[in-house]
């Protein structure tokens, strides 16, 4: 199998990346893994797409700190691939790492990656699915069951009274921006600092005021989903809890102030994943990451959803093994019907 990755940046990968750990389970199975940077794609004049992508030298690795140390350093093979020629391009990268001067970057792997499908490559994340969960309006289209009370707006005057309908708790954030930075937590006694915010996340468009949910302030769960479902590997669901050690509103795993836990995997929470199932499906959502706060979901992670390694730290079975496997079957899928389906098919059977 030929594989590649699209990622940000090569050299701002980490050793606890869910990224190093697919690319290391696939190198170690015998497959291809190359990593592709935002900036390296050319679509050639015959149409297909070049990319100058990067693979580690080594047949196998025991660690992502050994695979990483070749992919950054000068042991790593650098060649032109003809991205059409790959069996599986996943699109890893994370919008909210190219704002400001590399705001050019955020859609390149969608764009690319059209193209890519159209030559038979099976592209994950679906691209057409990605361009739709492009800013957080993709959340809205989900069943308002699983979400908490929401208004988008750019009114001042309407976000005030949504505070004062809430009871003063309240959390806002930008619609545009896909990053967990600049998410704040209104409570009913720093209604003062309103207006200041309001204006702060109005400069860079539409903003998403929410209901605040108590318990977000202890934690979330995290639960990864493949193929529409909660993946599930050795009898074990890849899922882990992200606790707070101070109060908190909106977190993030890269937040100070949390901790990764081992986590139950409640009835409740297999029904808020069988209820955003359709949908996913629907846009070809291979691998995504639920971030679940009571009988609520807070964020849908469809683009780069990290922490695998956690759940399989607290569960004790290698997950990654699971999406190997099931990126294997779809090749042989495509093999047995000479392509002979859509991408958005294929990302989920």
């Amino acid at each position: 199998m030929r594989m590649a990755l699209f990622v940000n940046d090569i050299m701002t990968q980490e050793v606890g990346f869910t990224n190093s750990r697919l690319a290391i389970s696939a190198i170690n199975r015998g497959h291809e893994a190359w990593v592709i940077n935002a900036d390296s794609f050319k679509y050639a004049p015959d149409d297909r797409i070049i990319a100058l992508a990067k693979h580690a030298p080594k047949k196998s690795y025991k660690s992502a700190a050994s695979y990483l140390a070749d992919l950054q350093g000068p042991k790593a093979k650098t060649e032109e691939i003809c991205v059409d020629d790959l069996d599986i391009l996943l699109l890893r990268s994370d919008p909210s790492e190219d704002v400001g001067g590399r705001a050019w970057a955020q859609s390149v792997g969608i764009n690319f990656g059209r193209v890519a499908m159209r030559h038979g490559v099976i592209v994950l994340n679906d691209p057409n699915g990605l361009a739709k969960a492009i800013n957080k309006m993709y959340f809205q289209l989900f069943p308002e069951e699983i979400r908490p009370r929401t208004i988008i707006t750019r009114n001042k005057a309407a976000i005030k009274q949504f505070a004062k309908d809430e009871g003063g708790n309240i959390v806002l954030k930008s619609l545009q921006s896909s990053s967990s930075q600049g998410v704040f937590l209104v409570r009913k006694d720093e209604l003062s600092n309103l207006n200041q915010i309001i204006d702060a996340l109005s400069e860079e468009g539409y903003i998403i005021a929410q209901e605040y949910l108590p318990a977000a302030a202890k934690g979330d769960t995290r639960l990864f989903l493949m193929n529409g479902q909660p993946l599930k590997y050795k009898n074990k669901y890849a899922a882990f809890r992200r606790d707070h050690t101070e109060e908190v509103g909106a977190g993030s795993l890269h937040q100070t102030g949390g901790i990764m836990t081992q986590t139950d995997v409640t009835d409740n929470m297999l029904e808020l994943a069988e209820m955003v199932r359709p949908k996913l499906v629907q846009d070809g959502m291979f691998f995504v990451r639920l971030d679940i706060v009571g009988k609520k979901i807070m964020e849908i992670n469809v683009f780069s959803p990290g922490g695998l390694g956690s759940a399989q730290k607290f569960e004790g079975v290698n997950f990654t093994h699971a999406v190997i496997d099931a990126l294997e079957r779809k090749v042989d899928y495509m093999k047995y019907y000479r392509r002979n389906f859509d991408n958005i098919e294929m990302a989920t059977l």
